[in-house]
This record gives C-alpha cells, sequence and structure tokens, in this order.
C-alpha cells in the first residue's frame, strides 16, 4: 500500500501550503512582479490588512515570498522567490480544472442541498 498522503509525507505539506484560500490568491497576484501590501490588497480585493500580513508571513515562513524594505521609508514589497515561481504552474492547473468542472461542483452541491432540505454549508 502506498503511504503517500501520510501526515508527515512531503504530498501533505504541498497540500498543506494550498488548503489555506489565500495561500495561492497571493502567489498568482505576485506572478508578473513584486507588490507594495497596498498595491497587492486592491489587486487581490476582499482581503484585510491582518489577513494579508498573516499570509504573506506564512509564504515568507515556506519560502515562497520574499520581502523587501524599500530604503529608508517605512515602504516594503513582497516578490516571489524562485521557490515561490515553481507554484505557478500547478496553481494555473487547478485554476483550468475549476473552470472547466466548477459548473459541475456547483451543480453538484445544489443537488445535494435539495435532497437534504439544508442550507448549503459555508
Amino acid at each position: 500500500m502506498d503511504d503517500v498522503f501520510l501526515a508527515d509525507c512531503r504530498a501533505r505539506l504541498a497540500f498543506d501550503l494550498m488548503a489555506n484560500t489565500w495561500n495561492p490568491v497571493v502567489l498568482w497576484a505576485l506572478r508578473d512582479g513584486a507588490l507594495r501590501p497596498a498595491e497587492l490588497r486592491r489587486r487581490l480585493g476582499g482581503i484585510s490588512t491582518k489577513v494579508l500580513t498573516e499570509t504573506v508571513r506564512r509564504l515568507e515562513f515556506n519560502g515562497l515570498v520574499s520581502r523587501r524594505d524599500c530604503g529608508r521609508t517605512a515602504k516594503v514589497e513582497y516578490a516571489l522567490t524562485d521557490l515561490g515561481v515553481t507554484l505557478l504552474a500547478p496553481i494555473e492547473a487547478f485554476g483550468e480544472w475549476a473552470f472547466r468542472h466548477g459548473d459541475d461542483v456547483m451543480a453538484a452541491q445544489d443537488e445535494a442541498v435539495k435532497r437534504a432540505g439544508e442550507p448549503r454549508p459555508a
């Protein structure tokens, strides 16, 4: 039996990195180059300053994003590391899957809600 997804395996590590909603979104937003936090927030939409800060710190901790101080000012910018760039292709593939199959997933959810007679879970 192949134990590929045990708690201490590398595949599980990768899934954990992508499990946080904002991790792949921030990585994708940085694909064209470094951004300052306010610029990154505008590009993302719907993310609070606190959540953005937590996300970029988590990505930096994991070696996927770098933080660079911009001179004497208190300004910083975030950019993908070489390791972070390696996740762009899997994120793009996942997005393509979602584009192709998202309607099917939502239809299955709607059907499950009808069968259960309860509202859709969050």
